[in-house]
């Protein structure tokens, strides 16, 4: 243990309290006596009231500084908010870049350019001059897009923007306008099984003006030209590999799953375009169908020739043939294969806008002739190639006879190196149609309408 020297000699005499000198202790409390060979610690070592006393001052001394510290920085950041918020953007001005003070309107930077301009003229509605620099102040165009006068005191520029500038354009009186609205045509160009709508019919329009100032009425002509419709017809071209599509018609009925163990037996895929009221019938060989990942369309509600329909009746067939489906698959519908396969201009120009594409066929088995097997395998075989659309009947009359020619057509296709597909997946092999069509969804735009019907001429007519 260390000894430590007490702090005084142990020969001297003990020291006393200290007293005032009329013998009474002081105001403080009296000090305890120290003892020998103890240790002490004395204020000064770091501890007590005199080093926190030091500590406090020193700290008060300090505040001043840190409070100039605390303010410049925050003057700083005011500062560099102000200069962010009031920061110079470029823009391009009638083709040269300027400077300006972001979120400027357009008007301040006329003002701010000093641009000078001259307004435009007042015209009656026949281009007569009513009134001379009466009109727009300036022209403007923000990024390729005029603005009205009225806007430029509103809209803000954040940099980047491209303004040209220059003197205001003519404007109108006010006046009166009676449309004439010009109904798109109808044209079918190509050849092929497959059709559907290349270009939409979007109609124009003629206008004459009566002038509210001067008083004229004049015929403006074509104000919007029309966008006639264009139906394109054509053939599947695969990019590689060979493709056919089986397709049947008029079912489903009592057969319809028999085929599909055969196509699933064999790795083979089909369209199957349903009539529907044969759906209505068996909505079960409907849903089969779609759940064994084969492709359904319409064939009309009944078998009857569509293109001797009126408007209305032609509309209700195809509509009452795609809900019969959509009812039973749970899918939309809008795919159709017309009966016999007749689908003129006339029904295009009624019903365009309820179809995605209408789709035949180029090669015919014939089955409906009721011939035999033989003979259908015979006619697909010694006519088939490559992107064929292949008829086939799904329906009571041929059931036995598909049966039995179903196998071995198959067997003598994939032995020929074709792979047997949807219409989907035949389409899709062929890259320029593939992105021009898709069977599963009508694209007609918000603004376009239905084309006028072709032009029907007698004969008596004629002569």
């Amino acid at each position: 243990m260390p000894h430590y020297t007490t702090s005084y000699s142990t020969k001297s005499k003990k020291p006393s309290h200290r007293r005032k000198q009329n013998g009474k202790l002081g105001p403080t409390s009296r000090r305890v006596a120290h003892k020998p060979g103890a240790q002490y610690l004395r204020h000064t070592q770091g501890f007590g009231r005199h080093n926190r006393g030091v500590r406090n001052r020193h700290t008060e001394e300090r505040r001043p500084y840190a409070i100039i510290i605390v303010a410049c920085a925050a003057l700083l950041f005011i500062a560099s908010i102000i200069w962010y918020v009031n920061r110079g953007v470029d823009v391009t001005l009638n083709g040269s870049t300027v400077s300006v003070r972001i979120h400027s309107s357009i008007q301040q930077l006329i003002e701010d350019q000093d641009i000078q301009t001259s307004a435009g003229d007042l015209l009656a509605v026949d281009d007569s001059v009513l009134e001379k620099h009466a009109a727009e102040q300036y022209s403007v165009v923000l990024n390729g897009e005029q603005i009205d006068n009225a806007d430029l005191a509103n809209i803000e520029l954040t940099g980047g923007e491209e303004l040209e500038i220059g003197d205001g354009r003519d404007e109108y009186e006010e006046h009166d306008v009676t449309p004439t609205e010009i109904q798109p045509t109808l044209t079918i160009k190509g050849t092929g099984a497959i059709r559907y709508v290349e270009t939409w019919g979007i109609p124009g329009r003629t206008e004459v003006w009566t002038g509210e100032v001067s008083g004229i009425t004049f015929d403006r002509g074509v104000v919007q030209e029309v966008q006639n419709c264009v139906v394109r017809a054509s053939s599947v071209s695969p990019t590689e590999g060979n493709y056919v599509a089986l397709t049947f018609d008029e079912g489903p009925s009592s057969y319809t799953e028999d085929i599909l163990k055969i196509l699933a037996g064999t790795g083979s895929k089909a369209t199957f375009f349903l009539q529907g009221d044969q759906v209505e019938k068996n909505q079960a060989a409907a849903q089969a169908i779609v759940e064994s990942g084969n492709e359904v369309g319409s064939n009309s509600y009944a078998n009857q020739d569509l293109s001797e329909l009126s408007a209305d009746d032609l509309r209700q067939q195809l509509t009452a043939g795609f809900d019969a489906i959509s009812a039973a698959t749970g899918s939309p519908c809008a795919l159709l294969r017309p009966p016999y396969g007749l689908f003129d201009e006339t029904c295009w120009s009624k019903a365009m806008d309820l179809v995605s594409a209408v789709v035949t066929w180029n090669l015919d088995s014939g089955d409906y002739l009721l011939n035999g097997a033989d003979a259908v395998v015979e006619n697909v075989m010694g006519s088939v190639r490559n992107g064929n659309i292949i008829l086939l009947s799904d329906n009571e009359a041929c059931g036995e006879q598909t049966l039995e020619a179903l196998p071995r057509l198959i067997e003598q296709l994939q032995a020929e190196g074709y792979k047997l597909v949807t219409l989907s997946e035949l389409i899709a092999t062929d890259e320029e149609l593939a992105e021009s069509i898709d069977l599963a969804q009508i694209s007609m735009p918000e603004d376009a309408v239905l084309p006028q019907p072709a032009l029907q001429i007698d004969e008596e007519d004629e002569a």
